[in-house]
């Protein structure tokens, strides 16, 4: 009836809702949620953002590329990698020094989100005192003052998100922008935009924390193809970063001929995610059911997740996001602000020391 006052079964159901939302902002300092929910947008900005770089800055022919960075600053480049299948020779750097395939004819580009990252600052120095060519990509930091005193190509992204591992859209697109630009692929602006405008974040959300409960106090090791290795490997960093838990990562076949026999004996405290693209080689799908059932003989839950998209850019973020909706969960449940890594930055304040 029009003007009826709202029955006390609904009125429980939203005094609830506001309740949880009200403790969850208290846990979720720097609104990560809001961060997750705005996640597609970061694509268009990162692609505008390297548009500027020019090719008549960069020597020819590129023999290679190095793209230097850690962390939420280097796995958007694999990402980017496994994705093109790239014809050409191109290496994601995580040390101090340059890989021995760097060569008077490499395009060097160092990606930190921050642009204080330790790591990436060395190949920085190193690079310019080769005398190679370098492509900035940060935020800030020691990293935008060096390119612009030096006067190499800087890409600029947003400053806008609490921690590197969430500027993923940003990293990803500016790489795919850099790399049309000095012509060693087509432009996919296009296809990144189609993918952006199809992911749904909060469509995920329901899905993530269902994930989180499943997983509550359990050790998370996340398996998916050779192919998409480093996908496991970013769900593994959010469970590390975000949820604050131990986290292992490895990929079919391989874990087969090793890893597997590791599940006859052993801590019943796990839960195996297995990362499933039903377009991948059937043996390897037979392989993923045959593990399955394996482990789960041995009282060890497995859940296995079908990557959903209608391409494999789709299907690669629609995981990730995936990914990002079930550590926020595992921290939120755990009354744990998602945002800070303590003992990462505890490291980094050692080390300083020491120097």
């Amino acid at each position: 009836m029009l003007g009826a006052r709202p029955s006390t079964k609904i009125f429980v159901l939203w005094f609830s809702f506001f309740k949880n939302m009200n403790k969850i902002s208290k846990i979720d300092k720097s609104n990560m949620k809001k961060v997750i929910l705005d996640f597609p947008k970061q694509f268009k900005i990162g692609l505008d953002a390297a548009k500027h770089i020019p090719i008549s800055t960069i020597q020819y022919p590129i023999s290679n590329i190095i793209v230097c960075g850690m962390g939420g600053s280097a796995w958007p480049a694999e990402l980017l990698r496994d994705w093109l299948n790239l014809s050409f020779p191109f290496y994601v750097n995580k040390t101090y020094v340059l890989p021995p395939q760097t060569n008077k004819k490499s395009l060097v580009i160092i990606s930190s989100y921050s642009g204080n990252t330790e790591e990436t600052l060395s190949c920085y120095e190193e690079a310019k005192k080769r005398g190679l060519n370098i492509v900035g990509l940060t935020t800030d930091g020691k990293l935008k003052e060096l390119c612009q005193k030096d006067k190499k190509s800087l890409v600029l992204i947003p400053k806008d998100v609490p921690a590197p591992r969430l500027g993923c859209g940003y990293t990803f697109a500016s790489l795919a922008k850099i790399l049309s630009n000095v012509g060693l692929i087509e432009d996919k602006s296009k296809e990144i935009m189609a993918m952006a405008k199809n992911l749904k974040p909060a469509q995920k959300e329901n899905d993530g924390k269902k994930l989180a409960k499943k997983i509550a106090k359990k050790i998370p090791i996340v398996y998916t193809t050779d192919r998409l290795k480093v996908l496991a490997y970013i769900w593994k960093i959010k469970f590390n970063e975000t949820g604050k838990i131990p986290a292992f990562s490895n990929h079919f076949p391989e874990l087969n001929h090793n890893e597997l026999n590791g599940y006859l004996k052993t801590n019943k405290n796990l839960l195996v995610i297995i990362l499933k693209d039903n377009e991948e080689h059937p043996k390897i799908i037979e392989r993923m059911e045959i593990t399955a059932r394996l482990i789960g003989s041995k009282n060890i839950s497995v859940t296995t997740i079908s990557l959903a998209g209608k391409s494999l850019l789709e299907k690669i973020f629609n995981s990730v996001l995936l990914a990002d909706w079930a550590s926020y969960y595992l921290a939120i449940f755990r009354g744990i602000d998602p945002i800070p890594v303590e003992m990462v930055e505890g490291l980094k304040r050692k080390m300083i020391r020491m120097f």
